[in-house]
């Protein structure tokens, strides 16, 4: 069942790059992992801006697109936090195995056909 609307997915895209840049501060997060999420923020913040979506501001990138380039960068968190957890940093192994379950959730439950920018 696909109950998130392309004008939901941008404002929890958008909501995301706000956790994101407040969550270093808020799990107490330091060097790479910190810098590492703040990249992500950043990283996420342009995909969002250049996505032909509602709240979209460049209206580059195909909706459907969006959503494939979210699944890769899902599983490529998922190895991230395998790595931070190889490097002793428990915060940034669950931390991105979580974030990483959520962008697969979110991903499952869009409506990818539903953008009203074509």
């Amino acid at each position: 069942m696909k109950v998130i609307s392309s004008k939901v997915h941008a404002i929890l895209d958008y909501a995301t790059v706000v956790f994101l840049l407040a969550a270093p501060s808020i799990f107490n997060m330091e060097g790479t992992l910190s810098v590492f999420t703040y990249v992500l923020a950043a990283v996420h913040f342009m995909l969002t801006a250049l996505t032909s979506f509602e709240y979209g501001l460049a209206k580059v990138i195909p909706f459907k697109v969006h959503g494939y380039i979210e699944i890769v960068v899902a599983v490529v968190l998922t190895g991230v936090a395998f790595w931070f957890r190889s490097n002793g940093s428990d915060v940034g192994f669950y931390f991105y195995l979580a974030l990483a379950a959520v962008i697969l959730v979110v991903f499952s439950l869009t409506d990818f056909s539903s953008s009203q920018t074509r």
